[in-house]
C-alpha cells in the first residue's frame, strides 16, 4: 500500500512538469497570493488521491485558476488503469455535454456577423421543421379516457429555443423518457454514423414533446443547433468550430475526435468489477459522420481553461476576440421566462444542476447560470455559470471571484455527480480571501 501511495504521489507530481502546458494560457501563480490556503488545497489533493487508491476513480485532472493565474493543476492516478498508464495534465477526455457551450459560442459568432438570427424560426434554416407538430395527451371530458392528438406549434420554434432547451425536443432514454423519447431511441436519431442533415430529417418525422417556449427539457437541441450552424455558415460543424473557436483560442487538443498522433493521450474508464467490462463511452478515436454539438467533443483541462477564460473576459482572450461583452452578458443571463414548466426528469435527475428557482439558478444560452447565492446546496456566487458532462467532466466560472474550476474524469453517470460536488466544495473551502483583496 505504501508503494502504491508513493506511485500516486509521483503521478500527481507529473502535473508540475506538465504545468508548462498551461503557461501559454495562464502563468502558474502562488496559491497563497491568489487567496487560497495551501493546507486547504491539500484537502483536494488528498480526496482525489483517495478516490484513485480506493478504486472509485481510475484518475482525474483538476484545475483551479484565479485572476488569470493557475493556482492548482494536478493529475491523479491513471489515464488507463488496466494498462497502468499514468494520468497527465494533457490527457484528452470525452467532455460530452461540455461540448454545448462551445457550439453555442459558435452560433453567437454567426449572430454577431448577421448570418444567424437567434430570434428567427428554426425552419428558416431547416425547412423540414416548418410543419412539425406537437404531441398532446388530453382527457376526453365525455368518457374520461386519455387520447393523443397532434397540434400545430402555437409559435414557431426559434434558434433561441435551441440554445436554452425550450424547443420541445427531448433526448432518447435514459436521459429522456416518455413516448417521444422512445421514438428518438427507435429512430436512432443520434447515430454517429449519420450526418447532422440526416439527423434533422429523422427528427422532422417525430412530433415535438412540448410547445416551443413552454417547457425546459434537456434535449438534442444543441445537436440541431449544430446543423443550423452548418446551414448558416456553409461549413461542416467540425470545420467551423475549429476555424472560428478552438484554433483562434489555441485549443489544440479539442475537437470531435482524437487524431491518430494523440490517441495515446485519451483517458479510458476503468473496468466495472461487477461486469468485468468498461462502461460504454463512444469511440473517440474514429472521426464520426455526426458532429454532435450536444455531446461529441473531446478536450483537455488546459484547453478548456482557454475557453473559460475567453468567457470570463467578455469574449476575448489576449488579443483574440470571439464575441462582444454584450453577447457574453446575454449568454450568461437567465433566458427562461418566469413560471416556465420543467420536464419531470429535471426534478428527478438534475438536482443541483437543474435550472430551477429552487436551485437558485436558470439557464442562459448554452449553460446553467446562478441567479442567487442561496437555494443551491453547492457554493458559488450569483452570476456564475457552468455545465457538466455525462462522463463526469465539469467546469464552473465565477466572475465575482474571478475563479475557474475544471474537473476531468471518465466515470459513468449518475455516480460521477459526487465528484462534481466534491471539487466545488473543496475549491471554495480553500478560497479564504475574496477577490477584492487580490491584486
Amino acid at each position: 500500500m505504501k508503494i502504491f501511495k508513493t506511485l500516486l504521489v509521483s503521478f500527481a507530481l507529473i502535473a508540475i512538469s506538465a504545468a508548462s502546458l498551461a503557461e501559454d494560457l495562464a502563468p502558474q501563480g502562488n496559491p497563497t497570493e491568489l487567496g487560497f490556503a495551501a493546507d486547504r488545497l491539500d484537502r483536494l489533493t488528498q480526496a482525489f488521491q483517495g478516490y484513485v487508491e480506493s478504486g472509485q476513480l481510475p484518475g482525474a485532472v483538476v484545475l483551479i485558476a484565479r485572476k488569470d493565474k493557475v493556482a492548482y493543476l494536478k493529475a491523479f492516478g491513471f489515464r488507463d488503469r488496466e494498462q497502468k498508464v499514468p494520468m497527465t495534465t494533457d490527457t484528452i477526455f470525452r467532455i460530452a455535454s461540455m461540448t454545448k457551450p462551445i457550439v453555442s459560442v459558435g452560433a453567437m459568432i454567426l449572430a454577431e456577423e448577421g448570418k444567424l438570427d437567434i430570434a428567427a424560426p428554426v425552419s428558416n434554416y431547416l425547412p423540414e421543421f416548418k410543419d412539425l407538430q406537437v404531441r398532446v395527451e388530453q382527457t376526453d371530458p365525455a368518457t374520461g379516457k386519455k387520447e393523443v392528438i397532434l397540434q400545430p406549434q402555437l409559435r414557431p420554434m426559434t434558434v433561441q429555443d435551441l440554445l436554452r432547451h425550450t424547443a420541445g425536443l427531448v433526448y432518447p432514454p435514459p436521459l429522456g423518457n416518455g413516448p417521444i423519447a422512445e421514438a428518438y431511441r427507435d429512430a436512432n436519431v443520434l447515430d454517429r454514423n449519420t450526418t447532422l442533415a440526416e439527423m434533422v430529417t429523422k427528427l422532422s418525422k417525430i412530433p415535438l414533446a412540448h410547445q416551443p417556449g413552454e417547457v425546459w427539457e434537456y434535449s438534442a437541441a444543441v445537436d440541431v443547433l449544430g446543423r443550423v450552424i452548418e446551414v448558416a455558415s456553409g461549413m461542416d460543424l467540425d470545420r467551423f468550430i475549429e476555424e472560428r473557436v478552438t484554433k483562434p483560442l489555441g485549443m489544440t487538443s479539442t475537437g470531435f475526435y482524437v487524431r491518430e498522433a494523440d490517441r495515446d493521450r485519451l483517458a479510458q474508464p476503468q473496468v466495472d468489477p461487477t461486469t468485468g467490462k468498461r462502461p460504454f463511452m463512444f469511440d473517440a478515436t474514429q472521426k464520426p459522420k455526426l458532429f454532435s454539438g450536444g455531446g461529441g467533443a473531446v478536450s483537455t483541462a488546459p484547453d478548456y481553461l482557454l475557453f473559460c477564460q475567453m468567457l470570463l473576459h467578455g469574449g476575448e482572450l489576449r488579443n483574440t476576440r470571439l464575441l462582444s461583452p454584450s453577447t457574453i452578458h446575454l449568454m450568461t443571463t437567465n433566458a427562461l421566462k418566469p413560471g416556465i414548466e420543467y420536464a419531470p426528469a429535471v426534478t428527478e435527475r438534475f438536482n443541483d444542476i437543474g435550472p430551477t428557482p429552487a436551485m437558485g439558478q436558470g439557464f442562459g444560452l448554452g449553460f446553467a447560470v446562478r441567479s442567487q447565492a442561496g437555494g443551491n446546496p453547492l457554493p458559488g456566487s450569483a452570476g456564475s455559470f457552468y455545465w457538466t458532462g455525462i462522463y463526469g467532466t465539469t467546469f464552473f466560472v465565477d466572475p465575482k471571484e474571478q475563479m475557474i474550476i475544471i474537473m476531468m474524469i471518465q466515470a459513468p453517470s449518475p455516480a460521477n455527480a459526487a465528484y462534481r460536488h466534491v471539487v466545488r466544495y473543496l475549491a471554495y473551502q480553500a478560497l479564504v480571501r475574496p477577490s477584492e483583496g487580490i491584486e
